[in-house]
C-alpha cells in the first residue's frame, strides 16, 4: 500500500488522574488532581498520538462516539477526520467534552500524517519561527505568600520574561497579593493576573486599574466571564493593559464572535479544546483577518509546534500543573531556553515526542 493510501488501523485511548503537588484553586474553582485522556492511532507502519486535559468522560466518548469515525480514513485526510468528528457529535452538542475528544484524536491523527512523511509538524504546517516565547503561569489563589513569591520570582529568576498569577476569590485581597508578585518580580518579568472570570464588571474595571497603578500589571486574563463579550469590551477600552480571553473557544465561531465584538486585546486558543491543531490553525487564522495577537492556553508542549506555524503567535502559557505532568510523562519535553523560549526539535518527526507508558500506568483510571 503506498503512502498516500494508508487508512488508519486503529485508535486507541486511556486515561490518567495526576494528583497535584499541592490544593489548588483559582478565582471560580479547585482541585487536587488533573486529567490527561491520550489517543493513540496507527496505520500504514506506523502511530501518532495526542492528548487532551479533561475528564474520563472524554475517553469513554473517543471510544465510543469518534474511533468508528476515524478507523478506515486516509491517514492524509486530518481536515476531512476533524470534520466528519464534528458531524459526529452533532446530537451531543460540539462544546465541552466532544470538542476536547476531538481535539485529542485531531492531535493524533496529525502526529501520525507527519510521521508518515517522515517529517516534524513544525515543517508540516510551515514554520514563521523556530522558537516561542513563554509565560510562566501558576500563583493559585490557594498558594500563601511565600509560595506565590518563590514561584513566580523563581520564574523570573531562570530568565522568563511574564508570569501570571490567579485573583479572583478573595477580591478583597488581591491588591495586596498582586503587590507580593510585583515586588517578587519587578525588574525581571511582566506581571499577568486571571481572574478567571470571578469579578463583576465594576470590580474588575476598579480592580484593573489598580493592579495596573499599584503593581504595573501588564495583562488582566478573563476579568469578567468570558462569556460576557460586551462586558469584555468595555475593559478592552476602560484599560491600561491587555485584556485576554479564549480558553474555552470550543470552535471557530466562538473566536470569530469575540473578536468581531472587540471583546480582547489577545485572543487565546486552546489546542486541547477548540479542535485539536485543525481547530488551533484555524483560530489562527482568524487572528490574522482581525489583526489581534494570538497566544496558547495551557499544554506547553503540545503547543510547541503548532505555535510555531502561527503568524500572530506572541507567547505560551508555561501552566505549572501540565508543566509537571509533561514532564513527568513525555520524553522530549521542551525546558526553556536562555530568554524564556522553547524550542522544538526540528530533526524530530511528527511533533517529537513519546509517551512514557510505564511512568505513566500507575495514574491510570
Amino acid at each position: 500500500m503506498s503512502r498516500a493510501r494508508a487508512r488508519v488501523e486503529s485508535l486507541e485511548v486511556a486515561a490518567y488522574r495526576i494528583p497535584t503537588d499541592a490544593p489548588e484553586s483559582d478565582g471560580t474553582l479547585a482541585w487536587d488532581s488533573t486529567t490527561l485522556v491520550r489517543v493513540e492511532v496507527a496505520g500504514g507502519g506506523a502511530r501518532g498520538w495526542g492528548w487532551t486535559y479533561a475528564d474520563t468522560a472524554t475517553a469513554r466518548l473517543v471510544a465510543e462516539k469518534l474511533r468508528g469515525v476515524v478507523v478506515g480514513r486516509d491517514v492524509m485526510d486530518v481536515g476531512g477526520a476533524n470534520a466528519a468528528m464534528g458531524r459526529a457529535v452533532r446530537n451531543l452538542g460540539r462544546a465541552g467534552v466532544a470538542a476536547m475528544a476531538m481535539s485529542a484524536v485531531d492531535v493524533a491523527l496529525w502526529d501520525l500524517k507527519a510521521r508518515m512523511l517522515g517529517v516534524s509538524l513544525v515543517d508540516l504546517f510551515g514554520a514563521m519561527r523556530d522558537e516561542v516565547a513563554v509565560y510562566g503561569s501558576g500563583g493559585f489563589c490557594s498558594y500563601d505568600d511565600a509560595r506565590l513569591r518563590a514561584q513566580l520570582g523563581g520564574w523570573a529568576e531562570e530568565g522568563i520574561g511574564r508570569v501570571k498569577m490567579k485573583v479572583g476569590r478573595e477580591p478583597e485581597r488581591d491588591r495586596a497579593r498582586v503587590q507580593v508578585a510585583h515586588e517578587a518580580t519587578a525588574g525581571r518579568a511582566e506581571l499577568f493576573v486571571d481572574a478567571n472570570g470571578a469579578y463583576t464588571r465594576k470590580q474588575a474595571l476598579e480592580l484593573g486599574r489598580a493592579f495596573w497603578e499599584e503593581s504595573g500589571v501588564r495583562w488582566f486574563e478573563e476579568p469578567v466571564s468570558s462569556d460576557d463579550l460586551e462586558g469584555l469590551a468595555g475593559l478592552v477600552s476602560g484599560l491600561p493593559m491587555d485584556v485576554a480571553a479564549g480558553e474555552y473557544g470550543y470552535t471557530p465561531w466562538y473566536f470569530r464572535a469575540m473578536l468581531a465584538a472587540g471583546a480582547v486585546d489577545v485572543l487565546q486558543a486552546d489546542a486541547t479544546r477548540c479542535g485539536g491543531y485543525t481547530g488551533f490553525l484555524e483560530a489562527a487564522a482568524l487572528c490574522d483577518g482581525w489583526g489581534v495577537p494570538l497566544s496558547s492556553h495551557c499544554a506547553p508542549t503540545l503547543h510547541a509546534p503548532v505555535a510555531c506555524a502561527a503568524a500572530r503567535m506572541v507567547h505560551m502559557e508555561w501552566f505549572w500543573d501540565h508543566v509537571r505532568i509533561e514532564r513527568m510523562l513525555v520524553e522530549g519535553f521542551l525546558e526553556p531556553e536562555a530568554g524564556g523560549v522553547v524550542r522544538p526539535d526540528r530533526g524530530r518527526v511528527g511533533h517529537g515526542y513519546e509517551w512514557k507508558g510505564k511512568d505513566a500506568e500507575k495514574f491510570r483510571v
